[in-house]
């Protein structure tokens, strides 16, 4: 099993972004038109937060929100967990399983240069780990 580094897996993407002025519906757009699950929101580089198709799921169609009249900055995780792109997809991996979600911005030099999706990393990687915590998590209860 080789494994790529977060650098590699991240070297020929666009990144893809919302601001916090865009609606929910404009932002859902780009995240169609490109099958991502999230996006970085940025102003003027900086990053605010992040904007997932669950965000959308709990913050906006459950509530009965309008998405054209949602802003993206009203409905967004503020101040994500990031991950440097000199990381490593353990250490990645690590953060998504803790914290609950699939996907992290990857930084360099405080600068958002891609998104890292739990699908990005092999998936006999995330067996390997899971079976660890698993047993990690059963040893901590004896």
């Amino acid at each position: 099993m080789i494994i790529q580094s977060i650098s590699e897996i991240i070297r020929n993407r666009t990144l893809r972004h919302a601001t916090p002025d865009m609606t929910v519906r404009d932002a859902c757009r780009i995240l169609d038109e490109h099958a991502i699950g999230a996006l970085p929101v940025l102003d003027g580089g900086k990053l605010l937060g992040i904007l997932s198709e669950r965000d959308v799921i709990r913050r906006v169609i459950v509530r009965d929100r309008d998405p054209s009249a949602t802003k993206v900055s009203e409905v967004m995780t503020p101040e994500p967990l990031t991950i440097s792109a000199q990381g490593t997809l353990a250490t990645a991996m690590g953060k998504m399983l803790d914290g609950g979600f699939r996907h992290l911005p990857v930084t360099r030099a405080n600068e958002v240069v891609g998104m890292l999706s739990m699908r990005d990393i092999p998936p006999e990687y995330r067996l390997v780990a899971e079976r660890y915590r698993d047993q990690a998590e059963r040893e901590a209860e004896v």
